[in-house]
Formats: C-alpha cells, sequence, structure tokens
C-alpha cells in the first residue's frame, strides 16, 4: 500500500466511509465467523464491491488489479472465483439469513426505511446452471427458461429493499411468503398494528392467505382474478352497494368468504370504473383488514409498481441471473448484494442529481469506476486524490477532512480491514 497506485476504479473508495457508518466490517466478520485480522471478511467484502460496480462476467473481475480495487478490500490481489466459491459455500443458508436480520435492524434503526407497508414480490432471475429443472416462462410470447425462483419484501413508503428469500424454480408462494414475512417480522420487530403486507395476484392462495390471516403482525391485501363467476356477483350487486366517489369511479366493500376455509372474516374491496352500466368494468381485491377501501385501493395499492422500478433500476447489483443452484452461493452472493445496495443507498444521499437518482449500473459506470485518480499513503492516513471529478465542490465539502467529520458524528475513523489507517479524500 506504501506504492502509489493510480486508475479509474477509486471512486469505489466513496464506499468505504459508507461502511464505517453502516457497520459493514463487524457484520461480514459475523458472518464469516472469524476474527477482523482473518482474510474471509475481506473476500466478502470484495464480493460486495463486485456488487456495487455490478460486475457481471469473469473477464470483468479479471481486469479490477493494480486500479485501486483490491486495496479497497485491504487486499494485495483480486481473489480468485475458485477462493470466493469456497468462501460461499462454507457459510448456510441460516448464516445468509441472520446477516440479512443484522443488515435490516441497522437500515431500520439508521433511518432507511420506517417498516409500515410492504411490498412483496416473486422475481424470477435467469438461471444458467445446467441442472434439469421447472422452467418459467418471464415474458408473454416468449420461450420457457430456467429460473431461479426469489422472493423480495420492499418497504412500500422508502423503496428499499428489507429482505428476500430463494430456492430453487419448483419453490411456490406458498411455501415462500411465509419464511419471508417471518424474516421481515424479525427485522421490523413489533408495532403498534398490523403492518399491511401489498402482493400481486400469485399471492392469491387460499393456505397463504389463512396464514396470513392467523399472524397478529400482517394484513395482506391481493388482487383476485376476475373469473366469470366471480364477475357475474360483481355485476348483481345493486348499485346502492357502490358509493361513487370520482367521476368514473366508485367503490364497495363486502364480507367475503372463502371456499372450504373457515376462517373469517375476509373483505372483498371492489373498485369499479365507467359512467353507465354498460361501460362498467371490475377490479376485485381481498383484504385480511377491514380498512377504507378508497385508501387502500387508490392510496396504498399503487405503491405496489415500486417493485417493478427498484428492480429495474437495481437488479444488475446480483439480481439479474443465476450461474448455480447451490442455495449456499446463491444466498451469499445475494446477500453481499444487499449489502451493496445498502452502502450505495446511503452514498446517493450525498451525491447531486442526476447521478444519484440513476440505475444501479448508471452509478457505477459514471462514478464509482469512472473517476481517475491516485491512492497514496501519509503517516496514518490513505489520501485519494480525485482530478475533475464531477461537482467536486460539493464532493469536497462531504469528503474532505473526512476523519474529524467521522469523529463529529460519533465514528471511529480508523478503517479496520485496512490495518487500521485512517483515510481522507482531496479534489484536484
Amino acid at each position: 500500500m506504501a506504492d502509489h497506485v493510480a486508475g479509474n476504479l477509486v471512486g469505489l473508495w466513496l464506499l468505504i466511509p459508507e461502511h464505517l457508518r453502516l457497520g459493514t466490517w463487524d457484520l461480514l466478520c459475523g458472518w464469516s465467523r472469524t476474527e477482523p485480522g482473518g482474510v474471509e471478511p475481506r473476500l466478502a467484502l470484495q464480493l460486495v464491491h463486485e456488487a456495487a460496480l455490478c460486475l457481471s462476467g469473469m473477464r470483468e473481475r479479471q481486469a479490477l488489479q493494480n486500479r485501486g480495487f483490491e486495496l479497497a478490500n485491504g487486499l494485495p490481489f483480486v481473489a480468485s472465483d475458485t477462493a470466493v466459491h469456497e468462501l460461499l459455500n462454507a457459510h448456510t443458508v441460516a448464516e445468509s439469513q441472520n446477516l440479512q436480520r443484522a443488515l435490516g435492524k441497522l437500515r431500520r434503526a439508521s433511518g432507511h426505511f420506517p417498516g409500515r407497508l410492504l411490498l412483496i414480490d416473486p422475481h424470477r432471475v435467469v438461471s444458467y446452471s445446467k441442472y434439469r429443472m421447472r422452467r418459467h416462462i418471464k415474458e408473454k410470447r416468449g420461450r420457457a427458461t430456467n429460473v431461479a425462483q426469489t422472493f423480495f419484501c420492499l418497504d412500500g413508503d422508502s423503496q428499499q429493499p428489507i429482505a428476500f428469500v430463494t430456492g430453487t424454480s419448483a419453490r411456490t408462494v406458498s411455501s415462500a411468503t411465509p419464511e419471508l414475512l417471518d424474516l421481515v417480522g424479525d427485522i421490523c420487530g413489533p408495532a403498534s398494528s398490523r403492518r399491511l403486507v401489498l402482493a400481486d395476484a400469485e399471492h392469491f392462495v387460499r393456505q397463504l392467505l389463512e396464514q396470513v390471516h392467523d399472524d397478529a403482525r400482517f394484513d395482506l391485501l391481493v388482487p383476485l382474478p376476475l373469473r366469470s363467476f366471480l364477475e357475474r356477483r360483481l355485476q348483481s350487486l345493486p348499485d346502492e352497494c357502490f358509493t361513487r366517489r370520482w367521476a368514473g369511479y366508485a367503490t364497495a366493500k363486502l364480507p367475503y368468504q372463502l371456499a372450504k376455509s373457515d376462517h373469517e372474516p375476509f373483505f372483498l374491496y371492489v373498485q369499479r370504473s365507467g359512467e353507465r352500466p354498460e361501460d362498467y368494468r371490475y377490479k376485485p381485491f381481498l383484504s385480511t383488514r377491514d380498512d377504507d377501501e378508497v385508501e387502500a385501493l387508490a392510496g396504498q395499492y399503487p405503491k405496489r409498481w415500486h417493485v417493478e422500478e427498484f428492480f429495474n433500476n437495481q437488479q444488475a447489483l446480483g439480481w439479474k441471473r443465476a450461474g448455480t443452484q447451490n442455495l449456499h452461493i446463491r444466498y451469499g452472493q445475494m446477500t453481499m448484494s444487499l449489502l451493496a445496495q445498502a452502502v450505495t443507498y446511503q452514498l446517493r444521499q450525498r451525491l447531486a442529481l442526476p447521478i444519484s437518482d440513476g440505475a444501479s449500473a448508471t452509478l457505477a459506470d459514471k462514478f464509482l469506476r469512472g473517476l481517475e485518480g491516485d491512492i497514496r499513503v501519509r503517516a496514518d492516513t490513505i489520501v485519494v486524490t480525485y482530478y475533475n471529478a464531477p461537482d467536486a465542490a460539493r464532493l469536497e465539502q462531504t469528503y474532505s477532512g473526512l476523519p474529524d467529520k467521522l469523529t463529529a458524528e460519533g465514528i471511529d475513523p480508523r478503517v479496520p480491514w485496512l490495518y487500521g489507517f485512517k483515510l481522507d479524500f482531496q479534489f484536484r
């Protein structure tokens, strides 16, 4: 590290203050079951940084050497794929889920998400595994492909991911969702009232609805498939059942009994669009909560589309493709991507538009691996110098004199994986 290093990956070093603020090192040491001086948490940190850079192939990884990347991990080398494979394979699914719990609790305590409104969604990641497996059609008119079943939960207000579970392509929504909600419940902790969970029509499964109905922590709002018998029932409802809210929009709330279920009550929310009877169109929803249907349907449920926005913008961090069916490795790799998303989220709060609001691939390309600079050591401080950085005045105000700024925040400015050196930045 005493040798000067120059390259275009030194933008990655701006994540190090966010690691210190978040507590990434303690999380990785706990996950790897090693002392802070070991190599394992540094290898895990390499995975976090690879995810932040949105790397997707071996050729990109091989080009990281001697540009500041390996030093940011506290290593003199870039770890091989074999070393990373052995690291991930040595840690269980339960350990990755415990890391998610710890990360989620830290993020909630830091104000990243309030955890009042939850969005759940099955995200099917294209798999390049050679195993024979159940195939899925991801898009209409598309071909069936191998996929890894992944189930995410996002906060509906902040659009931040809270946790995920994954599995083979045969895993179903009804089996994965209770596990996901248990994980989210541990992260969010007790609440004064049930948290509302918004789901898509795929979650309209009797067993799942009964489980959530009996769970004192959550309520579920899910669309009902508009089958012919239900459509006929809605068309037969008298006009007095509906309350006109505004032109072309009316709502109704009715008790609902699930077929072959002795659980009650469930509530049918119906939104009706159109002004004339011959133009009426119905959209039914089922809820385990007796709530204001207008607020639920017009105020809350549209937030579920944040899930699609999240994957469009963030899936390049490591949720776009899967290369193995080994769940130890899949869970470990995707959890490191969750850590990368958390620290890049914190970094975005300190950057100006438009880079702060761009997709993860844009942030990686234009900023993390787009800034030219050099790294050198002065006494007990590593100094990173940037040349011709965009919006340099803002960056200098935020990062220049970093040790004093961190100390004022109550954070030890010494970087543990960089052997106790402090870190500072300058801009030219």
